[in-house]
């Protein structure tokens, strides 16, 4: 196989591999994910060359409960090992769902998973004030039993009870960069950075160590993305836009976006700290690293997404170029 340039990185949302109105049974979610490799197996087909990353919220919470149901009579698992396992079991479902796709197109590339840690600094500051919940949700006194027993921090819900919530660090570096850079080159579909990546830190002695946190995945795909050089960072979401007043009666749906438009928003509020706003701060940090254009998309729309026809594109400047083509042809009228 021939070198390949930098690949587009597309970061796919844990929801999107899950459908709500299905129990979440392994059956059930390699069906869905079967549907969201479509569009990925469109984009291969065209000759556009993919490194994927993707969400764990929903499934690594499975894998938790399972392991605290089994708590009497195994051992509890703990977090760092939590997202390994999700990547590994996640990746083989996309991995399978999307070689089932290219097979049937007569298509032959190959794709591999690379289970991914990412260092974090064990003093960030996030290890103070741990704020991403994770798990189920539970009684006030089940869950300060819990806290008491095992150190948990808890945030509340109103209306659903009580979660565990744990550190989210910023990534760092990738451990395995060099290796998917070398996959990639070689034209292979790497899978990678799952649920964010493992937290991990280095001891004195250059000791890997796990730690009992979750990285943003879209922070996580930044990383990647300025690593291996890419100039198109793709993050599939629950909207069609990005919006302005979007928890308002009148929301703006933003086809183009300069990076200074995103910060002026973001510093006004318009994001949400748990949904889009993580998005926005990984957009930004691509585009003051990278010349290139972060886009903002449902999974089901990335074709029309990437060819500029769906969804929202965002650049350093507000180039022409970048607008729909219905934009485009007013502006040219």
């Amino acid at each position: 196989m021939s070198s390949q340039s930098a690949p587009t990185v597309i970061a796919i949302g844990g929801h999107s591999l899950l459908d709500p109105d299905l129990p979440p049974t392994v059956a059930n979610q390699f069906e869905v994910t079967r549907e969201a490799m479509r569009p990925i197996a469109d984009l291969l087909e065209r000759g556009v060359h993919l490194v994927l990353t993707h969400g764990n919220g929903p499934q690594v919470g499975f894998m938790q409960l399972r392991s605290e149901m089994a708590s009497q009579a195994l051992p509890e698992v703990p977090l760092d090992s939590l997202v390994a396992d999700s990547q590994g079991a996640m990746g083989y479902m996309i991995e399978r769902a999307l070689r089932a796709e290219l097979w049937q197109r007569g298509i032959d590339t190959p794709v591999v998973t690379i289970v991914t840690e990412i260092e974090v600094d064990p003093e960030d500051p996030a290890f103070q004030n741990p704020n991403k919940p994770i798990g189920r949700f539970y009684e006030r006194a089940e869950a300060e039993r819990l806290s008491q027993e095992r150190g948990w921090h808890l945030m509340t819900d109103p209306k659903r009870g009580v979660r565990r919530a744990v550190a989210s660090p910023e990534p760092l570096q990738i451990v395995q960069l060099s290796t998917i850079r070398k996959l990639s080159e070689l034209g292979i579909t790497v899978i990678c950075c799952g649920g964010g990546g493992i937290p991990v830190s280095r001891s004195e002695d250059g000791r890997i160590i796990g730690q009992e946190a979750v990285i943003d995945k879209d922070r996580a795909s930044m990383l990647l993305a300025v690593g291996l050089g890419s100039s198109r960072l793709v993050i599939t979401t629950s909207v069609d836009h990005v919006y302005a007043d979007f928890y308002t009666d009148h929301p703006q749906p933003l086809s183009n976006l300069t990076r200074d438009e995103v910060q002026t928003l973001h510093s006004d509020g318009q994001f949400a700290a748990g949904s889009m706003g993580p998005k926005m701060e990984a957009a930004m940090a691509f585009l003051d690293a990278v010349d290139g254009e972060t886009i903002i998309c449902l999974p089901g729309e990335l074709v029309e997404a990437v060819d500029g026809t769906a969804g929202t594109r965002i650049r350093r400047g507000g180039s022409p170029t970048a607008l729909p083509n219905n934009e485009l042809e007013e502006m040219q009228l």
